[in-house]
Parts: structure tokens; C-alpha cells; sequence
């Protein structure tokens, strides 16, 4: 058994805001990606991404009940809660970024690192040490230094065994306003249903669900609710078929999918607000974007903090973002050869709580250095 790194109520707050961090960390990627499909086009891949992304607010919402149920209070504005693209992500190997970049075989290839089952090849093994200088780590423990999991499953592992450990020498753990919960009627997803958390076994399954549901680490391709696990849905991309029930891991065979890696707008990687000319037209829509997702962001923050019914109104903002979106990445990046701009969700750091405040976007949010 490994040594636990979660010793009190403490740390959980801390490995839950981590956990939250992580689950947002994948929506910017996966959103750049669903944007730079030309309109009418690659209807297959553009619904699994879009449903991924949803299904990503679903976890992060689920970390979010379970953060509220020991008395936590969860802030989606804080600085360092976006990363700096690229971002190390570490899922077993250390061998990979996550970046901003467009639809193509190279963001499917990521995506499904990013998902892939991860089990360490023993308990003692869950948590390794994190190379030297790589920041940010997504993935690093809160609590042990330098150490960073094997992979997001172990890492969700790591929170379920400690929310068990506190639970038992703290009667009181789950002390939470059961009126800052997410329940089902607030938010609504084709790949599964919300879990309102209040005591451990259904903290447990909340967190459990997440892990099934990325990496299908225990129910296989499909999860616990018959739903295809995202992994297996990006590998669908690469192999240009859809699984069927009884299918082996390598070898869907349900219809074929179509894909045209050409019909896409061909943003620069991970761009920043430094390749924007000064003082341009398109430096100033990239600005504005920042800002309008600064204020998604603070008002998810509101619908996690005791106003739920806020949430479907912060799902719909998110794709709503799509005009920002489409006014980047339909216009070539002067002097990047023909590449075209996109988001850089460089947070302006002084949005804060309230979705009316704006702010100059060269103020931004540090990177996730946990």
C-alpha cells in the first residue's frame, strides 16, 4: 500500500481544487480544436469533441459537489486555475504537452493521451518523481513535493482512498450546505447523470465515475452507464470506425467514420497574445475573448458557490464563446506563413467573481504550478 499523501480536511481541499484545475484544463484544448472545423464538415469528429467537452464540465461540477460537501468553497477565477498552453499533463509517460492547436491527427493523438488508461504497475508505484524544470504539472500532488501520479486515474485513486482516511478520524467531514449541491435538474448531459454528494460513498462514486468515464480504467470501453469512455472515443478518430458493444479495445467495428483533416482552419500552436501585432484589430478580439471566458468562468464560479441554477446558463455561455472563436480562427496571423489566430485564454487577472468586470488582458492569471 502506498503512503498516503492526504492526511486531513486540508489537504482535500487542496487535491480537490487540483482535481478541478485538471478537469478545466482539458476544455481550452478541446474547444480550439472543435472550432477550427469549417462549418458543414467532419460532423463525426466535431460531436464526439463537443460531447467530450461537455461531459468535462460534468467533471469538473462533480469535483465542485464534493469540494461543497466537506466545507469547501470552490473558485474557478483564481489565479492559476487556467494554465499557460503548452502544459505538461502527465498521464503515465512524460511524454507530451497539451497544447492549443487545431483539429488534426496530432490533437487526437493528445487528446487520447491525455484520456488513455493509466493503472501504476503497483500501489507503491502511484506516485513517481516529476522531472526536473517541467511546469506546469497538472497532475503533481498537492501535499509531495516534486512527486507527480502515474496517470489521472491514480490521482483520483489517491483522493478516493483519502477521502476514506479523513471520514474515519472525522465524523464531521461532510459538513457541507447541502444547497450549494448540483443535482440532476440543474445540469443535464447525454453521458451521465449528476451525483449530489453528501457523505462518503457518494463522494466516492462522483469521483469514481470520472475516472471510469475518461479512461474506462474499470469498466473496459464503456463505462459504468454503458457510455463509451473517452479514450475510446478519440481512438475511434484514429482508427475511422465506431466501436459496438463487445468490440476489443483495438478493433471497433461498427460504421466507418469520415474524416477530412484538411477541412480545418490551421491556427498557430498555442498562440499567445504576443504574436498578435500591436495594437491591431485581431489583438483586440483576442482580448476580448479572454475576457468573455473570464467571465464564464466567474459565472460557473457563482453556480458552484450556492447558486445552482446558474449552470445551464454557464454551459450555454460556453459555446456561445463560438462568435469569439470564429473571429480568430477565420483570419490568417500576420507574419506566422498562413497560419491563422485563435484564443489564448490568457485570463485577465482582475475578472474575478464578477462576470460584468473586465480588465486589460496583458494582467493575466500565472500558470497551474502546483
Amino acid at each position: 500500500m502506498t503512503v498516503s499523501t492526504i492526511e486531513n480536511r486540508d489537504d482535500l481541499f487542496s487535491y480537490l481544487n487540483a482535481a478541478m484545475a485538471l478537469e478545466h484544463a482539458t476544455i481550452p484544448p478541446y474547444l480550439t480544436a472543435y472550432y477550427s472545423i469549417h462549418s458543414s464538415t467532419n460532423s463525426d469528429a466535431a460531436h464526439i469533441i463537443r460531447v467530450t467537452a461537455v461531459e468535462e464540465m460534468l467533471h469538473l461540477t462533480l469535483v465542485a459537489n464534493v469540494l461543497n460537501a466537506i466545507g469547501g468553497e470552490p473558485d474557478l477565477t483564481r489565479p492559476g486555475f487556467v494554465p499557460s498552453y503548452p502544459a505538461y499533463l502527465p498521464d503515465g509517460e512524460d511524454d507530451f504537452t497539451v497544447d492549443l492547436r487545431p483539429f488534426s491527427p496530432e490533437a487526437v493523438e493528445t487528446f487520447c493521451k491525455i484520456e488513455r488508461p493509466g493503472r501504476a504497475p503497483s500501489d507503491d508505484s502511484r506516485l513517481v518523481k516529476a522531472t526536473e524544470g517541467r511546469t506546469p504539472l497538472l497532475v503533481s500532488s498537492p501535499t509531495a513535493e516534486e512527486m507527480r501520479f502515474y496517470s489521472i486515474g491514480e490521482f483520483y485513486e489517491e483522493i478516493i482512498e483519502g477521502l476514506e482516511k479523513v471520514a474515519a478520524n472525522d465524523p464531521a467531514l461532510f459538513c457541507g450546505d447541502p444547497a450549494r449541491q448540483v443535482g440532476p435538474e440543474y445540469f443535464y448531459s447525454g453521458g451521465g447523470a449528476m451525483i449530489v454528494v453528501s457523505d462518503l460513498d457518494s463522494a466516492q462514486q462522483a469521483l469514481r465515475f470520472i475516472a471510469g468515464q475518461g479512461e474506462g480504467l474499470d469498466s473496459g470501453i464503456y463505462d459504468a452507464d454503458g457510455e463509451l469512455a473517452h479514450y475510446y472515443r478519440f481512438r475511434q478518430l484514429q482508427l475511422g470506425r465506431y466501436y459496438q458493444v463487445g468490440d476489443h479495445p483495438g478493433a471497433p467495428s461498427g460504421p466507418p467514420l469520415s474524416i477530412t483533416w484538411d477541412d480545418v482552419y490551421k491556427v498557430k500552436l498555442s498562440v499567445r497574445l504576443a504574436d498578435y501585432p500591436e495594437g491591431s484589430e485581431l489583438a483586440q478580439v483576442a482580448r476580448d475573448f479572454n475576457a468573455d471566458y473570464g467571465a464564464f468562468l466567474a459565472s460557473l464560479t457563482k453556480a458552484l458557490n450556492g447558486q445552482p441554477a446558474l449552470l445551464q446558463e454557464a454551459v450555454c455561455e460556453m459555446f456561445r464563446l463560438r462568435d469569439g472563436f470564429n473571429r480568430l480562427v477565420c483570419n490568417p496571423l500576420p507574419g506566422s506563413d498562413g497560419l491563422h489566430a485563435g484564443p489564448t485564454f490568457e485570463i485577465p487577472a482582475a475578472i474575478g467573481a464578477d462576470p460584468q468586470a473586465s480588465s486589460d488582458a496583458g494582467e493575466t492569471t500565472g500558470s497551474v504550478t502546483r
